[in-house]
């Protein structure tokens, strides 16, 4: 349910659509930054090249295992996609679009935490950047989620 109020110079607001509006915009800020962490990290794949690790030492552990690629195709360069995918459904401002980030945002929450665990179980290696990306797809599935589940159509 959304409040209609006047503001300044007697003109109507409606906090119900502000709050979406600041639930999206928050939502494209931290995909840009996981977009940017996974831009990274596709470069750093393709140019043979070891990731910058200044918290942790996993990250050329991480890079150079089994799990740095899904079905030959480097896991990077899905969340790049991932993330390009949840920028482009936020550019549109309807139910469908709510939904497809939601979608897509949970998808990629449910990936990372495959690929946390492995990472600690298996690898016994945690990479800095692949937690930060962790962080942001886990930031978006809750933001995407409330974002849907909010009562204003439009937001």
């Amino acid at each position: 349910m959304s409040a209609t109020v006047r503001g300044a110079g007697g003109r109507a607001r409606d906090h119900g659509r502000t709050a979406g509006l600041g639930l999206r915009a928050a939502s494209a800020l931290v995909a840009l930054a996981g977009l940017g962490i996974a831009g990274y990290l596709t470069a750093v794949h393709y140019s043979g090249g070891t990731p910058l690790c200044a918290v942790s030492h996993g990250c050329e552990t991480v890079q150079r295992s089994a799990y740095a690629e899904l079905g030959g195709v480097p896991v990077a360069l899905l969340g790049l996609g991932g993330y390009a995918a949840i920028l482009a459904s936020l550019a549109r401002d309807s139910d469908g679009a709510r939904t497809a980030a939601a979608f897509l945002s949970l998808a990629g929450f449910g990936f990372s935490a495959w690929l946390t665990y492995a990472e600690v179980a298996r690898l016994d290696a945690i990479c800095s950047w692949c937690v930060a990306s962790a962080v942001c797809m886990t930031l978006l599935a809750a933001l995407s989620v409330a974002r849907l589940l909010s009562e204003t159509p439009g937001v």
